[in-house]
């Protein structure tokens, strides 16, 4: 089917269903940021193949709205006669609902969106109806099968505390509040409170299910018995009942009368209809797995760190044969990223990329969440900008690292190093902050930015992420983030730190360093407690684009102190070749 048939399609659907309209989210039933092939339905739908989006589809219009991470991609994807492009920030969907829906009844798939989205198009004056069955799937001929890769268990070695004492710790926090049981709708907490991984998606290692934890610590996962092996099994113990997912709507039954937490943001809303149907009671609150995760504990941070180690030993040896292999101008985009997997590949622990590596040579640097194909694929050529932003699984830990890099070997423009030497400024501001407790992390985003506000330049992004350990490389709650959720940054939380900076069709910049925050050495006459960062990535910057003289003396210290030690940490890892090269590349700023 061409795109135009698959719209004429679904349209034909929504009549039969009674609806003027539906939305199509980027989601699977998990909610997650990474689906398998089996929910990438906005991508068949569309051509968007971005990990965040969302469409709506009316009988005479459709539109597509996605964030400043891929609204160039969007340009590029999507068929303008078919679909109008709007940024879902700036534009967001229940203001073009209301301009052109209101009074109409749009469907949804009650798996696809929470409850919170779903009250955020309350203002659009529309009338939103949960349909039984997607009307996406009626369409989609040759739909790929959900995965079935098994759950296996994580080693207490990597994950620091048994599954027993997180049950125990959650279970608490239940009675604490109140409350009998709560709903886990996200495949990354039953990851860590079951400590198992899986392989249902490419890049993070996942067992997809759900889970219902009650306050005596017991537990269900609900998960296709095929998918939990003998061993698994026994991992899971006594306390917690596997069960296939056709058994939710009974579970759900049987807790009428009980109270129960289901987190609006990150839940179905299937869930909380079928409770309140049952004669539940729904209390809204946080995934009870969802903090504890987030603050990794002692064995965790430390996989961290050795995961880091080990990763920069292949950041290394990628940078010293770049070095020689991008003036030549036989290399790819493709050929580029496929030399760091293999490089990544020889390292102990390592399981898989963290996502698909953003190999972006010139313009396509500019394009923030870029990803080469074999139709876009280019050469890298001498005397440009090019990105490389990538990471790595390795079962102690999850790496996400960008560096911009000069391709030589000719000097760098003096305006491009300018604008690298202000992402650099932005980037150290962050790294070296001290802060009181119960500051969140939309309250520093401004300082990464504010090197680049004061030439008038911005990205369109937020600066940083949280990361799981051995988990998803986007972790929620915490984020640097002007439209993130104030959420207190705290002990344990490792999140990346990457401002950038992007001209259209020229280039892209963007540094990115993970941080793990800790707490900070009292000072004299400090009247609270603070914390601070450590800096856990450890791969040298290109100093051909940096414009020292811009640099503060503070500013020019800390370069030169991270490098030497990049140098001191990895160099003695590294074979002799690579070594030399990364003494070259660590060497202080001239």
């Amino acid at each position: 089917m061409t795109p135009a048939e698959r719209l004429a399609a679904l349209r034909a659907e929504l009549d039969r269903a009674g609806v003027q309209g539906v939305l199509v989210p980027r989601a699977d039933e998990h909610l997650g940021e990474y689906v398998p092939p089996s929910g990438e339905r906005l991508a068949w739908l569309t051509g968007f193949t971005g990990s965040a989006g969302l469409a709506v589809v009316l009988a005479d219009r459709a539109a597509l709205f996605t964030d400043g991470r891929y609204t160039t991609q969007a340009q590029q994807q999507l068929d303008p006669a078919l679909w109008e492009l709007r940024h879902i920030v700036d534009q967001p969907a229940a203001e073009w609902l209301k301009e052109h829906a209101a009074g109409r009844r749009i469907g949804y798939d009650p798996w696809l969106h929470p409850e919170a989205a779903l009250k955020r198009l309350e203002p659009a004056g529309v009338t939103l109806v949960p349909l039984p069955a997607n009307p996406v799937d009626a369409i989609w001929r040759g739909r790929p099968a959900p995965p079935a890769a098994p759950a296996v268990p994580h080693a207490l070695d990597h994950a620091g505390a048994t599954a027993e004492d997180k049950r125990l710790a959650a279970a608490r926090a239940l009675r604490e509040a109140g409350e009998d049981a709560a709903v886990l709708a996200d495949s990354h907490s039953i990851a860590w409170l079951f400590n198992i991984r899986g392989g249902d998606l490419a890049h993070t290692p996942l067992a997809l299910g759900f889970g219902l934890l009650r306050a005596d610590a017991t537990a269900e996962l609900f998960m296709e018995p095929g998918k939990v092996p003998a061993e698994t099994r026994a991992h899971l113990g006594n306390a917690v009942t596997v069960r296939p997912r056709d058994a939710l709507p009974g579970a759900l039954r049987d807790l009428a009368g009980k109270t129960v937490r289901v987190d609006p943001e990150a839940t179905p809303a299937w869930f909380a209809e079928t409770l309140r149907a049952a004669g539940a009671s729904i209390t809204a609150g946080d995934d009870p797995v969802r903090l504890p995760r987030a603050c990794k504990n002692a064995v965790e941070q430390e996989g961290a760190r050795s995961a880091h180690r080990r990763d920069a030993v292949a950041l290394a040896r990628f940078l010293a044969w770049f070095a020689q292999a991008a003036p030549t101008g036989r290399e790819t985009e493709m050929s580029a990223a496929d030399r760091l997997l293999e490089f990544r590949q020889a390292v102990p622990l390592f399981k898989a990329e963290s996502f698909p590596a953003i190999s972006g040579a010139g313009e396509h640097g500019a394009v923030i969440h870029y990803r080469a194909t074999p139709e876009s694929d280019r050469p890298i050529r001498p005397d440009e900008c090019y990105l490389i932003d990538s990471g790595g699984q390795y079962l102690d830990g999850t790496t996400d690292v960008t560096r911009t890099l000069w391709t030589g070997p000719g000097p760098a423009p003096a305006l491009l190093r300018e604008r690298y030497t202000r992402v650099l400024q932005g980037h150290v501001a962050l790294s070296v902050l001290r802060f009181p407790k119960g500051v969140a992390g939309p309250h520093l985003d401004a300082f990464a930015r504010r090197a680049l506000w004061e030439a008038g330049l911005d990205y369109d992004h937020g600066t940083g992420h949280g990361v799981g350990s051995f988990l998803s490389v986007h972790e929620g709650p915490a984020a640097f983030s002007r439209a993130a959720k104030p959420v207190p940054l705290a002990p344990g939380m490792i999140l990346s730190n990457e401002p950038g900076y992007y001209l259209p069709g020229q280039y892209g910049i963007r540094i990115e360093n993970l941080l793990l925050v800790r707490e900070a050495e009292a000072r004299p006459d400090q009247v609270k407690p603070f914390l601070e960062f450590e800096t856990v990535t450890l791969a040298p910057y290109d100093r051909r684009l940096i414009e020292a003289a811009l640099l503060s003396p503070a500013e020019r210290a800390w370069v030169d102190a991270y490098q030497a030690r990049v140098l001191a940490e990895v160099g003695p890892l590294c074979d002799a070749a690579t070594r030399t090269w990364l003494a070259a590349a660590c060497a202080p700023l001239g």
